[in-house]
């Protein structure tokens, strides 16, 4: 059995990555898309594109009838969910089923069974699967915690059975603390999951999260593809993946691979999926299951480049009812293989979501590098779905090389338009205890705070004055007044442009020609100037030194990314000059990242005080509170429910003045 029609029930890079393997296998792909995703890359890709909704997810992306019904109406006979959405929701692999549709993923007794974190702790189990020491049973009261927690040995981590992501989770460490975290971890597990059922696990000192990747076919049987180290983690929420894990030796590897497969064995599972671990970084050897994700993981990359394994492929495989042609000593690892997710995020800023619209990419190339990215010029990267936008993977001989691989493509990586983590990933990778691979899930947290953004340079201050500058220049043959040498008789007219990064504020001043000018930043001294435009790219000599840019801008910012560094500068107005004009101590509040307006904090007109809550935007489940930072009278721009870009005025405050 085969199928020639496939739906592709996700977007983003996941889709994009799918689409490219269906179509290496000869299979007619099927997209879906929500209203704000019309113009998306696997929209593009896919042989046929069909429309399910609005841009809300739960009318689009998670409307179980209307996928399926996209799928029968164009003759898919599978569909594969990809990663998030509807991936690891049971209901939907039963809704296909009812339509006759076959689910690219195992079968939904293993789905329940997985997603009840007591139900899979107790499967396991019996299957010799080593857990967490702790206590798992539903309807645990707080008494029966309380008094496990001095068996099961303090620090203990107080979990939900539903859900996950981090929310209800706490960490206790003291006897005295746990009524409190019971009582507080239950209230967010409701409010979260609709279910306050916790257990608790003894908390694992400098814990490291290692997972397994397994294929299971419907013959009975399993192999593993080796393990992942995935301690890199900001929030819970990982950021740089790699294969093999640096921390286990040969023995370990094969034991945490068996315990894989026979966690799959206790559910009867098929298809591609993963097993999550959790090891001490102080005794490797000892490791416990934390879950199973039945699904494919974001981080698949690294096994396929250290196996050879296409995964999307023999997941296809598994559902067509094909049986896998390779047993557990078939299946080698050859090198490293080091991922970093691209999120559209500012690390220099907390970590804010981002967006905007993408002018312009830059996606690495070379031996060994691999992007699975969604973007693609002219998209808006919005705040309704996911911020990740891109992973880039790097594979070499050993660890040492692919960190140096991963480091030089990251530094041929930009997204023109939105500002991303790439910089802290390069940041990340340099860290000593990184490099050694001393790694925890706790590792980039404490780092998180010592990262600070380059600022642009003199040099990116040039070259965004020269692309500004030679778009002025006409086209040959045109009025010689028109051309902006800086000629004069007498002592030469530069060009001034005003730039502004951050904090600093310049002009610069350009003279010649672009195959004969000087440049200089203020008062400083002149550079000398070469510069033209090829292919939406800046070819800048400065002082004879020649730095090619990938260059684009919009609503006055000048992006640019070139020698290793991406930089945004903003072309300002010239300063007012008449005393009347000059800044009066009112205040504007812009929006820190896209997203939609959830709460105003006072009325249009009213008089407010420093520090009032004016506007709140949330973004990605993140919300972002504006004060006033003066006192005076507040002009609102913005209502709830509004949805806003990054910068978009949201009020003003006329400053109280008083004399």
């Amino acid at each position: 059995m085969g199928f020639d029609t496939v739906l592709v029930a996700n977007r983003g890079e996941i889709a994009v990555r799918v689409i490219r393997t269906l179509k290496a296998m000869g299979i007619r792909s099927v997209a879906v898309y929500s209203d704000a995703d019309a113009n998306a890359r696997h929209v593009a890709e896919a042989d046929v594109a069909v429309r399910i909704g609005p841009p809300p997810a739960r009318d689009s992306y998670l409307n179980i009838a209307a996928v399926v019904d996209a799928a029968v109406r164009t003759g898919a006979q599978a569909v594969h969910p990809g990663y998030g959405f509807l991936s690891e929701n049971a209901d939907f692999a039963s809704a296909l089923a009812s339509a006759g549709l076959t689910f690219i993923g195992p079968p939904t007794t293993a789905i329940q069974t997985m997603g009840d974190k007591i139900a899979a702790k107790a499967t396991v189990s019996e299957f010799g699967v080593p857990v967490v020491p702790g206590i798992a049973r539903p309807g645990l009261t707080d008494a029966e915690l309380i008094a496990a927690a001095e068996e099961v040995g303090y620090p203990v981590l107080v979990k939900p059975s539903a859900g996950g992501g981090g929310k209800g989770m706490r960490l206790v460490e003291r006897a005295a603390d746990l009524p409190a975290a019971l009582t507080s971890a239950r209230r967010e597990s409701a409010a979260a999951f609709g279910d306050d059922t916790l257990f608790l696990e003894r908390f694992v000192l400098r814990p490291r999260h290692i997972e397994v990747q397994v294929l299971a076919d419907t013959y009975g049987n399993v192999v593993h593809l080796g393990e992942r180290e995935c301690s890199l983690q900001r929030r819970h929420q990982k950021v740089v993946e790699e294969a093999p894990s640096p921390l286990l030796d040969a023995t370990t590897r094969a034991r945490i691979g068996a315990a894989a497969c026979d966690t799959a064995r206790s559910v009867d599972y098929t298809g591609a999926g993963t097993v999550e671990f959790i090891v001490s970084a102080d005794k490797p050897e000892e490791f416990f299951f934390m879950e199973m994700n039945t699904r494919l993981q974001v981080e698949h990359p690294v096994t396929e480049m250290v196996t050879g394994w296409d995964l999307v492929e023999w997941q296809v495989r598994i559902a067509a009812g094909e049986k896998l042609t390779a047993t557990q000593s078939d299946i080698t690892l050859h090198g490293h293989a080091i991922e970093a997710r691209i999120y559209a995020e500012d690390p220099a800023r907390g970590f804010l979501p981002t967006g905007g619209d993408v002018l312009t990419q830059v996606e690495p190339k070379g031996p060994g590098v691999r992007v699975d990215s969604g973007l693609s010029a002219g998209m808006v990267v919005g705040s309704q779905y996911d911020p990740m936008l891109a992973k880039v993977i790097a594979h070499a001989a050993d660890r040492p090389a692919a960190l140096r691989a991963l480091d030089r493509a990251l530094a041929d990586t930009a997204v023109l338009g939105v500002v991303t983590n790439v910089e802290f990933a390069r940041f990340l990778l340099t860290d000593p205890d990184v490099v050694a691979g001393r790694l925890d899930t706790g590792l980039l947290d404490r780092r998180a705070g010592d990262f600070v953004a380059a600022p642009p340079s003199d040099e990116h201050f040039i070259a965004a004055a020269a692309y500004r500058w030679l778009r002025l220049w006409p086209a040959p043959g045109a009025d010689l007044w028109q051309v902006p040498s800086g000629w004069r008789v007498g002592a030469a007219a530069p060009v001034s442009v005003r730039l502004r990064a951050g904090e600093r504020t310049d002009h610069v001043y350009i003279t010649g020609t672009p195959a004969d000018a000087a440049a200089r930043i203020e008062d400083d001294e002149n550079h000398s100037l070469q510069a033209h435009l090829a292919d939406g790219r800046l070819v800048l000599t400065l002082d004879g030194v020649r730095t090619e840019y990938a260059v684009a801008s919009a609503e006055h910012q000048i992006w640019l990314h070139g020698a290793g560094t991406t930089a945004v500068l903003e072309e300002v107005r010239e300063a007012p000059v008449r005393p009347d004009d000059a800044h009066s101590g009112d205040a504007e509040l812009t929006s820190p990242m896209p997203g939609s307006v959830v709460a105003v904090g006072v009325d249009d007109g009213v008089d407010v005080q420093t520090g009032a809550m004016i506007v709140t935007v949330e973004a990605m489940k993140m919300e972002h509170a504006l004060t006033a930072p003066v006192d005076g009278v507040v002009e609102l721009l913005v209502a709830v429910g509004d949805q806003v870009k990054v910068g978009q005025p949201l009020a003003r405050i006329k400053a109280n003045t008083k004399g």
